[in-house]
């Protein structure tokens, strides 16, 4: 399968925004974060806050320098904390889940990332209701997952599950949704040769995120380089270069930015 520029949610990360870099690469940690997944929910004790926090910071910089299998051994304990804090079926304990499991398959651990997905959603959904965003967002990892093994028809299922939750909670042109679920459809029909369904959802994602984020922002140029590479499936070169030279000025003035 080709490289994809992929949205991957964390969750369990509070009220804030949690799209990331449609670009899943080693620079950027998959995980913003655990926090709290249920507004008013009882804190743990301070030291075990700590700890938690602690575990996270610990596994995130073995992650980006390379150190996977130290990385996940880290995010286990995490886990087995949370579990021991919380209790193992407590809504908080599904973002230590989701994030084990993000790690499960970015090493194409993908059976033992599915487990985890399954479980931390089944957490959110009894917790949260079936129409909840973290609910969306626990739906696009397990698909994405999916993806990995070529099970296409049980992503395909799960990306627009994800996205009718979040037009319905967010609104449609909300760029959540575009970088939640419409880009990752983008990307699962790219790879089966759909392009025609591909470059309508990249079209669609980009005025979305144009409109509400500006012409120059990060997500808008790794929407552009995904749309790149649908266009030259099509051989359509002309335009594509003409998207893959904005592309590049945005990353230029990007990198120049202090």
């Amino acid at each position: 399968m080709a490289t994809n520029p992929r949205t991957i949610l964390p969750a369990g990360i509070s009220a804030v925004p949690r799209y990331q870099s449609t670009a899943r690469d080693k620079t950027s940690w998959p995980w913003l974060g655990v926090l709290l997944l249920v507004v008013g929910l009882a804190l743990p004790a301070l030291g075990q806050q700590e700890r938690l926090a602690e575990l996270n910071e610990q596994a995130k910089k073995l992650w980006r320098e390379g150190k996977y299998t130290e990385a996940i051994s880290v995010s286990q304990e995490a886990l087995r904390v949370a579990e021991k804090t919380f209790g193992p079926a407590h809504p908080n304990v599904a973002g230590y889940l989701n994030n084990l499991g993000m790690l499960y398959d970015d090493q194409r651990r993908y059976a033992e990332a599915e487990l985890l997905y399954k479980r931390s959603l089944a957490i959110q959904e009894k917790a949260l209701g079936p129409e909840h965003p973290d609910v969306a967002r626990g739906l696009n990892n397990l698909a994405v997952c999916y993806e990995h093994q070529g099970n296409y028809t049980e992503a395909e299922a799960l990306f627009k599950r994800s996205r009718t939750i979040l037009e319905k909670a967010l609104g449609p042109n909300d760029p959540r949704v575009a970088l939640g679920s419409l880009i990752n459809l983008a990307v699962l029909y790219r790879d089966q040769g759909k392009y025609e369904e591909a470059e309508a959802l990249y079209k669609r994602s980009l005025v979305i995120l144009e409109e509400a984020l500006g012409p120059e922002h990060p997500h808008v140029a790794s929407t552009l380089e995904g749309y790149v590479v649908v266009l030259r499936k099509m051989k359509r070169e002309s335009e594509a270069k003409i998207l893959e030279a904005r592309a590049k000025a945005i990353r230029a003035k990007q990198n120049r930015t202090p």
